[in-house]
């Protein structure tokens, strides 16, 4: 891979937790408009506030190996290292899971079937908006060593 192609990372044009954020919003959306609650128990609120939290620490965690790797989290910058231990080696996308737990939280929380199935549609266009590009761009760049962890480590869990 030339400098020149490397200087645009993966050349994700669109930010994924853009994505995420704009499916949360049609879901509550569709709530307001078609309400389906997912149940009555009080207990909801704690376990949504819980899986928002446990989503929220993925991603704090996967932005310090980031920088404690030196590379860059952004899918349109440049990345030096292939980052392959902690969180990294049970998935390869522990960040965008972070996201979909942080969705299906919130939904649990506000009590919303809309809110907690955007996740799907959110990974589903994640997928073709930045991770194949992500994943075309790493292996070029790395070659077998990517391979290898790709093949040794799952996308999402």
């Amino acid at each position: 891979m030339n400098i020149e192609d490397d200087k645009k990372g993966a050349a994700v044009k669109f930010p994924p937790p853009l994505i995420f954020l704009l499916l949360l919003l049609a879901g509550y959306g569709l709530q307001h408009f078609w309400p389906i609650s997912i149940g009555g128990s009080s207990g909801l609120k704690y376990i949504g506030g819980g899986v928002v939290m446990l989503g929220v620490g993925i991603v704090i965690l996967v932005a310090q190996s980031f920088k404690h790797a030196e590379t860059n989290i952004e899918p349109w910058k440049p990345t030096t290292r292939i980052i392959s231990t902690g969180i990294y080696a049970y998935s390869r996308n522990p960040v965008y899971a972070g996201f979909c737990l942080v969705s299906i939280g919130i939904g649990i929380f506000l009590n919303s079937f809309w809110i907690l199935i955007s996740f799907i549609p959110s990974a589903i266009l994640v997928y073709y908006v930045a991770i194949k590009k992500e994943e075309i761009y790493l292996e070029k760049k790395f070659g077998e060593e990517y391979i290898y962890y790709k093949n040794k480590v799952r996308r999402w869990l």
